[in-house]
């Protein structure tokens, strides 16, 4: 590998973690990235996974007080999400490059529209939990359980803009607590990448040498990023993430 592919790598992982711990969307950077090194779209979407799988990793041990305490109600919500990310990764290990490769623009424009539209998404979670309130019917939480392992399945698969998704099917689970929330997020996509990443291993669609390079970038930038997220405006990273989005949206359509 080249040094100017190993620079490109790195800056692109040092992207994937500053954005991931400021406002999400960093599988942008890193997919778009090993496309351009020369992988195949599946190893590409694997190693990408692998990659910021530490990074997400310490996000969530940063909530492992919350975590603790609420292990027990956090339950149904870790099965499905095991559940369902092991469904997504699995469709993944048997898809073909060409049928991925088809899919990779719809699947850019989808993470795209989803970070234009946060705010709303925010908003929908928000009046859902309020209107809930702190003990959801059953048939409420049933409907999240459901709208979760539908995350969990598109996690498994892609995953760019899970992490948004998700704030409205926990609104529905756990209420309106910032926290609660936060920490059921951090837990359940962590799940769902754990066992994605375990089936991609396992199938040998993980490009070693380059997840190595963006992984150990990615946690960098996972740190710069609780270091200097005070002093940068979320929603200028937000923009700018869909914006990186849209274009790599608009190449892969007329490419």
């Amino acid at each position: 590998m080249d040094p100017a592919t190993v620079a490109f790598l790195a800056a692109s992982g040092l992207a994937a973690g500053l954005v991931n711990a400021i406002a999400g969307g960093g599988t942008f950077f890193t997919f778009s990235a090993l496309l351009a090194a020369g992988l195949p779209p599946i190893v590409a979407n694997a190693t990408s996974a692998v990659a910021v799988t530490p990074a997400n990793l310490a996000s969530a041990w940063a909530y492992r007080r919350e975590l603790a305490a609420n292990a027990r109600r956090f339950t149904a919500l870790g099965v499905v999400s095991l559940f369902g990310g092991v469904g997504g990764a699995y469709v993944l290990t048997t898809t073909d490059n060409a049928s991925f490769r088809q899919l990779v623009p719809w699947l850019l424009l989808f993470a795209t529209v989803l970070f234009a539209a946060s705010p709303k998404i925010v908003a929908l979670a928000r009046s859902i939990a309020r209107h809930e309130g702190h003990h959801p019917s059953t048939k409420a939480w049933l409907g999240g359980l459901v709208f979760q392992f539908a995350v969990a399945v598109y996690g498994g698969f892609f995953g760019a803009g899970m992490g948004i998704v998700m704030l409205a099917s926990l609104a529905i689970t756990e209420g309106d607590d910032f926290h609660l929330i936060n920490s059921a997020k951090h837990l359940c996509s962590t799940l769902i990448q754990l066992v994605a990443v375990i089936l991609f291993i396992a199938a040998g669609i993980v490009a070693w040498r380059e997840t190595m390079i963006v992984g150990a970038a990615s946690v960098i930038g996972g740190y710069l990023g609780v270091v200097f997220g005070r002093r940068l405006p979320p929603h200028a990273i937000r923009w700018l993430v869909i914006g990186v989005g849209a274009s790599l949206t608009l190449y892969f359509f007329v490419r």
